[in-house]
């Protein structure tokens, strides 16, 4: 066995010394192993969805309606997952999606989390609201693209930008879901807002044009600089035709994350955009949302000859991968499980989760019949 399927072997080996792996395998019990050791507010933060979390449990449940039919005799003893995606080569089909404020479940937040994926060669995708400035993540090394939340001055937007892409990032991700908070309970109910706090805002607080706009620096007045930071980041939902400003500061790939609807899909490819995200933000947007996986076959079919489609919003397995990709995707990006794993083990945990989601999707790829993801097609499926 070869590969990522490797690690399989590792840890039986390794058992063999009556080692065992720092927390479960299953990526499906990892929120209910951090919730153990979590404070309330920052699980909460992570696990909460919009309203009543219909949209969250609707993501789940819309894998399980999709079968995966194996195939016999195809010689899939060798694999090979690598993939490139808008320039980036990838050793499978997987990113990490941008999280915010990792840095309220774990102290080194983005930075550990950079490691463990750097290691593994796997893309991280790192969000604006990172607990860490941009060129400290950077410095990690490892394959990068970075997450715009949509600043409402120009000028801090242009800044941020251009530090991304000084810092070697490769791919803009532009989230369209969240230029406001939805209604999420399970943080009004203990009245937690990390930003309020401070967290999450580095990139604002050390980009030259955000503290141009300040009185006071963020060290001198915190409380006037979290203020400021809101009246950018939240209350302005942008419009299609001011997407020619991003092209005009970023001369690389732009993804739209946050597509839903096949009209939507197409007047991005319409605008010039390069790929898009099907995300429903994890079901922390909209309640009673369409699952994003029941959004994702007729988005292929309206754009999947015009531009990159990835996808997120409940991805928790190997064969959740397989089925996305069948459907369409061209790659998937992770979410909760490796913000859980770092709240349990940091770094370390992040690496682990990572490989056994890697192992997972190269053996279920494996024993589907398949010796390349590029194979799979919605054929690949049965749906129940």
């Amino acid at each position: 066995m070869a590969g990522h399927a490797q690690y399989q072997n590792e840890i039986y080996l390794r058992g063999l010394a009556d080692e065992v792996p720092p927390f479960t395998t299953d990526a499906t019990r990892l929120e209910a192993v951090a919730e153990a050791v979590m404070e309330p507010g920052p699980f909460g933060y992570v696990a909460g969805g919009a309203g009543s979390g219909d949209t969250v449990r609707a993501n789940r449940a819309a894998f399980e309606r999709w079968r995966i039919v194996p195939r016999m005799l195809t010689g899939a003893t060798t694999r090979d997952l690598s993939t490139t995606v808008l320039g980036t080569a990838m050793p499978a089909p997987v990113l990490l999606a941008p999280v915010g404020v990792q840095g309220i479940v774990h102290p080194e937040g983005e930075l550990a989390v950079a490691r463990a994926a750097a290691a593994l060669d796997v893309p991280i995708v790192l969000s604006t609201a990172s607990s860490y400035p941009l060129e400290d993540v950077a410095a990690v090394g490892g394959p990068r693209w970075f997450q715009l939340y949509w600043p409402n001055e120009p000028e801090v937007c242009a800044s941020l930008l251009r530090r991304a892409k000084d810092a070697g990032y490769t791919a803009l991700v532009v989230t369209l879901d969240t230029w406001t908070l939805a209604w999420r309970p399970r943080d009004l109910d203990q009245a937690y807002l990390p930003f309020l706090r401070a967290c999450g805002v580095a990139n604002a607080f050390t980009d030259p044009a955000f503290r141009a706009g300040l009185e006071k620096s963020p060290e001198e007045d915190q409380a006037m600089a979290i203020l400021r930071w809101v009246s950018l980041f939240t209350g302005t939902d942008k419009r299609w035709d001011q997407l020619p400003f991003l092209r005009e500061h970023w001369d690389g790939p732009i993804v739209l994350k946050g597509i839903q609807h096949p009209d939507d899909a197409r007047r991005a490819a319409d605008e010039g955009m390069d790929g898009i995200i099907v995300s429903n933000h994890g079901g922390r947007q909209v309640d009673g949302a369409l699952a994003a996986l029941d959004a994702l076959p007729a988005i292929a079919a309206a754009v999947g000859d015009r531009l990159e489609i990835l996808f997120d919003s409940g991805i928790r397995t190997g064969a959740d991968v397989i089925k996305a990709l069948a459907l369409g995707a061209k790659a998937v990006l992770l979410g909760r499980p490796y913000i859980y794993a770092l709240a349990l083990a940091g770094e370390q945990g992040v690496r682990h989760t990572l490989r056994s989601l890697l192992a997972d999707l190269d053996l279920t790829l494996a024993l589907s019949g398949h010796q390349t993801p590029a194979t799979l097609t919605p054929n690949t499926l049965h749906r129940t």
